[in-house]
């Protein structure tokens, strides 16, 4: 269709149509139907079709296989199905999660949810003062973040700033470049610069913790969780700079994303422990990243709603307060 002059092309000469190739086009109507074909077609052959197959002949359910030593982080992997990638972003992905229904009409799905646990680790492991006083405050990380650094009062941090903010946020506890924040947020390189030295500037000592991780893991060639858990790190003294950095990049992230997985390891435990203590009828059914999801027996609600909740935000103590969002519904999609 001639869109554009010099289309990019892939290895063997066809022409690119990646998601980031086709959004460049600018608003021809083929862009956003070859988008939304492809979600569907990916929502059929993945979800829609599979799911369905995967029933245990035995009991009418779908169970998925998890696995503890497969994710280099520490967190479960699951397969056959992978519920932990049951779509939740889109509109027509979410009604997949509609689908997952409990038992019968006597129970409720219940889904209790770590928020930003990783930015309040983080906060905790590099004791930065202005991020632990908003956790404790209960005042909004991402405003906090944008107030800072865009130097604005609180009030006046617009919507685009707080997404900003946000991406800067995430993105630094994975190591983000100028160029890799640019993208994220569609903003020239500069911009995005700016920005991360804005942020270094007002957060010390984040900036701080990251070099002190890459330092300390020069040294012993690995990093640990809260928990003492190891990542070996080999890569983090080699002489090629993109292997290096992507060591550098796990140096900072591995500890924050793996005390994550121990956090929810330890809550998981606590908490079967007690519905077997005590005989309850609920059961803790998956793990989906910083969230677990319960077959909530509807007589239970109160009990298990506190006592989940409870369990979860005093699995270990770190210096900033967990918090736990809890939902309730008919299936999975009303409850998350």
């Amino acid at each position: 269709m001639k869109l554009v002059d010099k289309p990019k092309k892939t290895k063997s000469g066809q022409y690119a149509t990646g998601e980031d190739v086709l959004l460049k086009l600018g608003d021809h109507e083929i862009v956003s139907l070859i988008l939304e074909y492809r979600e569907n077609e990916k929502l059929r052959s993945t979800y829609v079709e599979a799911l369905p197959k995967m029933i245990s002949q035995f009991d009418g359910r779908i169970h998925t296989d998890y696995r503890q030593a497969v994710a280099a982080t520490g967190r479960l992997s699951s397969n056959n199905p992978n519920l932990q990638n049951i779509p939740i972003r889109t509109e027509k992905g979410r009604q997949v999660r509609s689908a997952f229904v409990p038992r019968n009409k006597d129970y409720l799905f219940m889904s209790a949810d770590y928020s930003q646990i990783e930015l309040r680790i983080a906060a905790s492991f590099a004791k930065d003062e202005i991020m632990i006083e908003a956790f404790r405050s209960g005042r909004d990380i991402h405003s906090t973040t944008a107030a800072k650094v865009f130097k604005v009062p609180l009030e006046k941090v617009t919507p685009d700033m707080r997404r900003k903010a946000k991406e800067v946020n995430f993105g630094i506890l994975y190591g983000s470049t100028a160029f890799g924040l640019s993208q994220n947020l569609q903003t020239s390189r500069k911009e995005a610069a700016e920005i991360i030295e804005s942020y270094f500037t007002e957060f010390p000592a984040i900036k701080r913790y990251m070099d002190d991780s890459i330092n300390q893991a020069r040294e012993v060639e690995y990093v640990e969780t809260i928990l003492g858990r190891r990542r070996y790190l080999r890569d983090i003294n080699s002489r090629n700079v993109t292997t290096r950095g992507f060591a550098e990049r796990n140096a900072i992230n591995a500890p924050i994303q793996g005390s994550a997985a121990d956090i929810i390891k330890i809550a998981m435990i606590n908490i079967q422990r007690w519905l077997e203590k005590e005989n309850l009828k609920t059961r803790m059914i998956l793990q989906v990243h910083d969230e677990l999801v319960f077959d909530l027996f509807k007589e239970e609600k109160e009990i298990v709603t506190e006592r989940v909740t409870h369990l979860m935000k005093n699995a270990i103590r770190i210096e900033v307060p967990m918090d736990v969002e809890v939902g309730i519904g008919k299936n999975w999609l009303e409850a998350h």
